[in-house]
């Protein structure tokens, strides 16, 4: 009998599956306020003069952003399941992105994606992200991701909105 059908095992995307998951130390961790992503630099996000292609800066925030709902506890399997179930067709999508460019990053640098929640509202959570060597800034943004279903903005699921919240209210205020 293999893993996935042995009834016993945990379900991938269950909360047990993810406390089972050897690997889980690679999503970061949390931190007051939010949650802090480790990145190495590789040879593939870089352009021909060595620095970080812009565009995969945007990626290193994706990841940042799926692995700090990942550690607050919200199971994107489960999560997209009740979606599914209280808004047909449902997607997440990037509403709105601001970003400076700050300073450079090269290859093997060790980068860390900060991300913060400033605002959760009905169909959309604010962040701020912040991608560091060091002490030094090399990216900040803020990011606005809406919640979708059939086309048009709907409610953020109630597993997600307490998550969020939670960790918004920790978060430092300026």
């Amino acid at each position: 009998m293999n893993e996935r059908s042995d009834p016993l095992s945990p379900q991938p995307f269950s909360p047990e599956a993810l406390r089972a998951d050897p690997f889980l130390h690679l999503a970061g961790k949390l931190v007051p306020g939010g949650h802090v992503l480790p990145v190495r630099v590789y040879y593939e996000d870089t352009d021909f003069s060595g620095i970080v292609y812009h565009a995969n800066y945007l990626k290193f925030m994706e990841r940042a952003r799926s692995d700090h709902l990942r550690l607050v506890g919200v199971v994107q399997g489960e999560l997209f399941g009740e979606a599914l179930a209280e808004a047909p067709g449902f997607a997440f999508v990037v509403r709105s992105m601001e970003l400076q460019f700050v300073r450079p990053a090269r290859i093997d640098d060790v980068l860390e994606v900060h991300t913060s929640p400033i605002e959760v509202a009905g169909a959309s959570i604010t962040l701020s992200q912040k991608v560091k060597r060091g002490e030094d800034l090399i990216v900040e943004g803020k990011v606005k991701v809406a919640f979708v279903a059939q086309g048009r903005a709907r409610r953020i699921p109630d597993a997600l909105r307490a998550a969020m919240k939670a960790a918004l209210e920790e978060a430092p205020q300026p």
